[in-house]
């Protein structure tokens, strides 16, 4: 069984000083809630990009679990990254892959994860102690939240039956409802970038 609120464990943390991990333990004390969708909100007092950066981990950290699991997911069941048939997303970082490039699924979302920890790990837009964040955080923020968004649209429509059958498919629904409400709250992600998971999102918005 996967352990959720584990996911805090899985990797290290960009920060590491009381206040930081005050606002860790104020974001994931929210997951036990059933009101996501108001404790997602800024806490009175909060930073903005801070309150982001915090979730960017957690999302992060929740997807690499929930990616390990699928054992389903490799480059001959999932030649290419998709989210249902009509959507295929082609990899591009601007570095090694300087050009969109068509991968498989385990490889585009094993790129992906390691372009965010690449972001985490840098102190120039994840900074640490009493630094500023730069200008450009929450673009960089957003391009995140959408990318992350893909993985959740190929573990919904190619791999839910696989968590179903483990019996884990409540923590995949937990942790996107907790990713969607938080990016609808900030507007990090438009509505046209996750049309693919329009069914799953109406189920949310209806309970």
């Amino acid at each position: 069984m996967l352990n959720f609120f584990g996911f805090y464990n899985s990797v290290k943390l960009h920060k590491s000083n009381t206040d930081d991990h005050r606002l860790q333990n104020l974001a994931k004390s929210t997951l036990g809630s059933a009101s996501l969708s108001k404790l997602v909100k800024l806490p009175k007092g909060e930073d903005l990009n801070e309150w982001i950066a915090v979730h960017i981990v957690d999302f992060y950290n929740q997807l690499n679990l929930l990616f390990a699991t699928c054992q389903q997911c490799t480059r001959n069941n999932c030649p290419v990254m998709n989210a249902g048939q009509k959507y295929e997303f082609h990899w591009c970082d601007g570095v090694e892959f300087k050009r969109p490039i068509k991968l498989s699924a385990p490889e585009y979302i094993t790129n992906l994860l390691n372009w965010v920890k690449g972001y985490i790990d840098d102190e120039q837009v994840f900074p640490t102690g009493t630094n500023q964040f730069n200008k450009k955080f929450l673009q960089t923020a957003k391009q995140i939240f959408k990318r992350l968004c893909r993985v959740y649209g190929h573990l919904y429509l190619s791999h839910f039956e696989e968590f179903e059958k483990y019996r884990v498919e409540s923590v995949l629904n937990t942790s996107f409802k907790h990713f969607y409400f938080f990016v609808k709250e900030f507007e990090l992600v438009p509505e046209k970038d996750y049309e693919y998971l329009k069914p799953m999102i109406s189920k949310i918005e209806k309970n």
